[in-house]
């Protein structure tokens, strides 16, 4: 049965599946897969090596990161981690308008390999070069990635296409669970930029998966959707040449007065990050090319965005918040054997390649019985679980007062929690913005999608700049809190939402 589904799909013609789906998902599948070894390994040292400090910076051996405080590291954090998918949009762009989505992920693996070589390399200038061009590919890769994984299905209501992303997504994980233990284990304990130089190993790993496997992908993923004509093309090279020009020439004035510091770069970007999505979301809705059924669906959308905004704004201090909390105040053995702070990193990956099958194979079951939680549904169900982890994190953060360090399984109940929310919000969201993305923003509107994440962390990051202790209980209630009454609001509006989904479901 699997083989003659295969025949139906946009895949190219072959009998072979993967777990009963086009080949090409294979492809992707692995592709991906490496991508997050290198970027969610490299994730898992960030944290630990800015705020590290030591005398034995030139070699970035142990205790040799760059001596940040907390709070920058935090903004830091989270203001890369928010760039990383801001640029998911433009990758979008090109996927959609100059390189087509194949091309534009191959050109997008040698950009985030030369970034992890780049922080390979001592010193502080190549630590934020190599931040710079990871989120600069990442972004070209994420949202044509994702967007070839639809290509590969038979149009939205294809019945296997929610259970294609479900495994793209263990993929996904599979590679993230793998690099804290590998690439986290050598870099915090022995040496950080060997550790860094194990990423840019797994990023090529999955260029060279993605090269050799091309052949089993759509055709549809090498065309470009709409191409730029001559004079689109000069009038964004000359507005690209413009911005460069004026941002060299204003931060060179700053730095010759002498009055640069790092706020510089941060509160501009961070306010970008705000910004730019809600400019997107509102240009697209105003697109006058749109059919009233298109302009419907993004009306919804608009709430799907918000709800997964909130959800990513806490979410994201897995790796920031909880990560300090991790290292500082948690015990660091078990049974007597000890681990790195950076393990924990290991546990959300973990338990989604555990939960994953449990809940596709629970969304099917109870869509048989015609007892299926709908989209908008899910997404309140996230929201209030992500809620709960925070309201949960309180408990271990009164308890480890002074010197005392609390139990690992705080931490390890936090991030279950986390990530049952997350199998609520993130293979839906993904799946729902490829049925309702109008057609003439295809790629864009998955990088649209991954603007939620930017939204969420440049709160979180707005927040450390502002001087808010993000460790602070109050902050923490109060994050919890409004998460939790996002997702009643959701609940409460899920009709007059459905509605506006028209036959989305």
């Amino acid at each position: 049965m699997a083989s003659s589904l295969t025949k139906d799909t946009a895949a190219p013609a072959s009998e072979k599946t993967f777990f009963g789906h086009p080949r090409g998902l294979a492809t992707l599948f692995m592709t991906e897969m490496w991508e997050r070894f290198s970027y969610y390994g490299m994730r898992a040292l960030l944290v630990y090596y800015l705020v590290s400090g030591g005398a034995d910076a030139a070699t970035g051996s142990q205790g040799g990161g760059l001596a940040m405080t907390a709070a920058t590291t935090t903004a830091i954090y989270s203001v890369y981690v928010s760039m990383v998918y801001l640029m998911a949009m433009p990758g979008g762009w090109f996927g959609d308008r100059v390189w087509g989505a194949r091309k534009t992920v191959a050109i997008a693996g040698f950009v985030i390999m030369a970034g992890h070589l780049s922080l390979a390399l001592p010193g502080q200038a190549m630590f934020f070069v190599g931040l710079i061009l990871v989120a600069a590919g990442s972004g070209l890769l994420k949202a044509n990635i994702s967007t070839m994984v639809g290509h590969l299905y038979d149009g939205p209501e294809d019945p296997r296409r929610d259970g294609g992303f479900t495994l793209f997504y263990i993929g996904i994980n599979l590679g993230a669970f793998v690099a804290p233990l590998v690439v986290g284990t050598v870099g915090k304990e022995h040496n950080w930029h060997l550790g860094f130089a194990l990423a840019a190993v797994g990023m090529g790993l999955g260029l060279a998966q993605f090269l050799f496997g091309t052949k089993h992908l759509s055709p549809k993923s090498s065309e470009v959707p709409n191409p730029l004509t001559p004079q689109e093309r000069k009038a964004v090279l000359t507005k690209v040449a413009l911005a460069v020009a004026g941002i060299a020439v204003f931060y060179g004035a700053v730095v010759a007065l002498g009055a640069y510091t790092l706020n510089w770069a941060l509160v501009p970007l961070t306010l970008a990050g705000l910004f730019i999505p809600i400019a997107v979301l509102v240009r697209i809705k105003r697109d006058k090319d749109l059919s009233s059924t298109e302009q419907s669906k993004m009306t919804a959308y608009i709430w799907f965005f918000i709800a997964a905004a909130v959800f990513w704004m806490i979410y994201d201090q897995g790796g920031s918040t909880l990560s300090l909390f991790a290292d500082d105040k948690t015990a660091d053995t078990v049974f007597g054997l000890g681990f790195s702070a950076t393990w924990y990193q290991s546990l959300n990956p973990l338990f989604v390649m555990a939960l994953a099958p449990v809940f596709a194979w629970l969304w099917v079951w109870l869509s048989r019985k015609n007892q299926e939680p709908n989209t908008i549904v899910k997404f309140a169900m996230g929201l209030v679980l992500i809620g709960a982890s925070f309201f949960v994190f309180i408990i271990p953060m009164n308890m480890a007062g002074g010197d005392a360090k609390v139990s690992p399984m705080w931490l390890v109940s936090i991030y279950m929690i986390q990530t049952i929310g997350e199998l609520c919000v993130s293979p839906v969201g993904l799946s729902v913005t490829t049925k309702m993305a109008p057609q003439k923003y295809a790629s864009q509107m998955m990088g649209v999608w991954f603007l939620a994440v930017t939204a969420g962390d440049c709160i979180t990051s707005l927040l450390s700049i502002g001087g808010v202790d993000l460790n602070g209980l109050g902050i923490i209630a109060l994050q919890a809190a409004a998460a939790a009454l996002a997702g009643f609001a959701v609940y409460a509006y899920r009709k007059k939402v459905q509605a506006l989904m028209g036959d989305v479901h």
